[in-house]
């Protein structure tokens, strides 16, 4: 869950390794550090706290000389954000620096053997333990970095992606990956090392993805060597173009990227659809499904496995899913799938969900499925990502680089990938009558600019009611039907971003124990669109009227009976209740970017969270 970049050419190393870090900050922004070579010395700095913060030590050290250098930026696992904590971490023999993702599961007895044989620590961190481990190796074997690199990582348990520099070879850096994404960018007599490709698309549209125990030797004016950790076996990398572009990782004007990512919504959804949907003709085209049609059609249930907001329109899909196709479906937390020994069959088919594509729990729950028989299918956004290839097949949503921490786009592309497979299943099926498919093929096609509506009508009453609410300590979410995942998914914003407590229930639920929480001052957001179990909904707010909490409702435009009975009202444009949670999550989205800002919180890069969730 951090951030790597590594430079190494004709470049000024500092800027590029800045630069990289500061685009790669949403994956980690505790503490981060730099190591640049300069051909003759090697310097090292690093400090608790944002990239801005190492940038301002850097320069008062002058560490910013150098055509070679590797920079990080953390999200802590093992110890406290501190200096010492940073990475890089040195060896004890200042010679090797290294910069890590992921955990070392079996770092404490490697600790303890390396300290019997005369090895000192000066930080909390697993990293430090692995530098060292790798010294020990090239000492103990009198061999080069890379097979001592590679002898290392057999002997660890746990997941990482790392790079390592030997101050004794000045024109190579060794990078491997299990389990945490790593990609090498190619130039003209130069390479790039990040997390994801977004630090060094300005420089080259080339890129390898290294695989899962895969590791490759970087040398200057030679072309990358790549070996399989276990067998040392060479692999022929595939060099693949980069679709990103520049403008997309750029702000845009937009004070910060969740709010840019909001209003991105009604293009991605858009871009998500092309290509796919035709609803003149009544075709539905997806590759992936097309081509695995027959293991859709004869499952005998589908298992969504996800995290976090993935698993919210995971929620979504059940309802539409099940709705239209009458296949059972099953959402899964990842994490919890993949301990609980779950019962899993070869006619299963899995639909595994997450935005980054490299979601640990998920990628585990991929395996544990695999392994049972089942079929499984990857719903991501990020092309190359691990989900995207260790998946049978699969769909990208196409929403674009999602730089904000709290996913706002990834959660409505998700939802209409889902649906789409949901309408094409149908169809094949033959469960829903030829009027209703039409009708939700013109519906989508329609939520794009129904979504630019709504953020037209919601932002200005979204703020102010932001405004009167943004010192709340408590808040309460409630939905039925389509609309309960999003109530949860509301409810998770708000916590996210704004540190406010929320809660996220099915309206009818409320009387069997939240109802005891309301008072006056409770707010209380109601999702109450015009169909669906509308009637149900006006009375559970009369529940809550009754006992003086404060109703902020969600309504379908032109709606009186519920405007009636609350404190607030914010305005949705009419659409099927399939489709709703496509258009009642955007106030929701709003609201707690409009709270976190009046509350001075950091929007794109929360306390304790990481956007990427690369370890358990």
């Amino acid at each position: 869950m951090c951030g790597i970049v590594g430079y190494i050419g004709h470049r000024d190393a500092y800027s590029v390794v800045i630069k990289g870090l500061k685009r790669l900050e949403y994956r980690g922004y505790d503490s981060a550090g730099i190591m640049l070579h300069d051909g003759t010395s090697l310097r090292v700095t690093k400090t608790k706290g944002k990239v801005a913060d190492l940038e301002e030590k850097a320069i008062k050290e002058d560490n910013i000389h150098g055509t070679i250098g590797m920079g990080h930026t953390r999200w802590a696992t093992h110890g406290v954000p501190n200096d010492i904590n940073s990475h890089p971490h040195v060896s004890n023999s200042g010679k090797l620096v290294i910069i890590h993702n992921g955990i070392i599961e079996n770092y404490e007895p490697l600790k303890k053997e390396l300290i019997k044989r005369g090895y000192s620590f000066q930080s909390d961190t697993d990293t430090e333990v692995l530098v060292n481990l790798i010294e020990e190796v090239q000492k103990k074997e009198k061999i080069k970095l890379g097979k001592a690199v590679q002898i290392a990582l057999t002997q660890v348990v746990g997941a990482y992606a790392i790079a390592v520099f030997d101050i004794d070879k000045p024109d190579e850096i060794v990078v491997a990956r299990l389990g945490s994404p790593l990609a090498i960018g190619i130039g003209l007599d130069e390479f790039f090392i990040a997390s994801d490709a977004s630090p060094f698309i300005e420089y080259t549209a080339n890129a390898i993805y290294l695989e899962d125990e895969e590791m490759a030797i970087i040398r200057l004016h030679r072309p990358v060597k790549v070996r399989k950790i276990k067998d040392d076996t060479l692999v022929d990398p595939y060099i693949q173009e980069l679709k990103m572009n520049l403008e997309q990782i750029e702000k845009g004007g937009y004070k910060h990227f969740m709010l840019k990512e909001i209003y991105e919504q009604p293009n991605v959804i858009k871009d998500t659809y092309r290509g796919r949907l035709s609803s003149n003709t009544g075709i539905i085209k997806m590759a992936g499904i097309e081509d695995n049609l027959e293991k859709f059609l004869q499952a005998e249930r589908i298992l969504i496995v996800a995290c976090g907001t993935s698993w919210h329109a995971g929620l979504v899909a059940e309802y539409v899913i099940e709705e239209f196709t009458r296949i059972p479906v099953e959402v899964e937390y990842a994490s919890e799938f993949r301990y609980r020994n779950p019962i899993i069959n070869k006619k299963d088919v899995v639909i595994a969900i997450s935005q980054s594509g490299e979601t640990a729990d998920t990628l585990a729950a991929i395996k544990l499925a695999k392994e049972n028989g089942a079929f499984v299918f990857g719903v991501c956004n990020v092309v190359g990502s691990s989900i995207s290839r260790e998946t049978h097949a699969g769909a990208y949503t196409h929403a674009g680089p999602e730089i904000g921490v709290a996913s706002t786009k990834a959660f409505t592309t998700q939802i209409t990938v889902l649906t789409l497979i949901a309408l094409r299943l149908a169809k094949a099926k033959g469960t829903l009558s030829k009027s209703d498919f039409f009708r939700y093929l013109n519906e989508l096609e329609l939520i794009p600019e129904k979504v630019q509506e709504t953020l037209q009508l919601t932002n200005d009453v979204t703020l102010e009611i932001a405004k009167i609410y943004k010192d709340t300590t408590n808040c309460l979410y409630l939905g039925r039907g389509y609309n309960f995942p999003v109530a949860l998914e509301g409810a998770l914003k708000l916590k996210e971003i704004s540190y406010i407590h929320a809660e996220g229930y099915p309206a009818a639920e409320m009387k069997h124990g939240p109802i005891a929480l309301i008072d006056e001052q409770m707010p209380v957001i109601v999702i109450a669109p015009k169909l669906g179990h509308y009637d149900k909904v006006v009375s559970n707010i009369q529940e809550i009227k009754s006992r003086s909490g404060k109703i902020i409702s969600i309504v379908t435009k032109g709606d009186t009976q519920v405007r009636e009975l609350s404190d607030h009202v914010i305005e949705i444009p009419e659409t099927s209740d399939a489709l709703s949670p496509l258009l009642t999550t955007i106030p929701l989205q709003l609201l707690s970017y409009h709270i976190a800002v009046l509350r001075g919180c950091n929007v794109d890069q929360p306390r304790n969270l990481a956007k990427s969730v690369t370890v358990e």
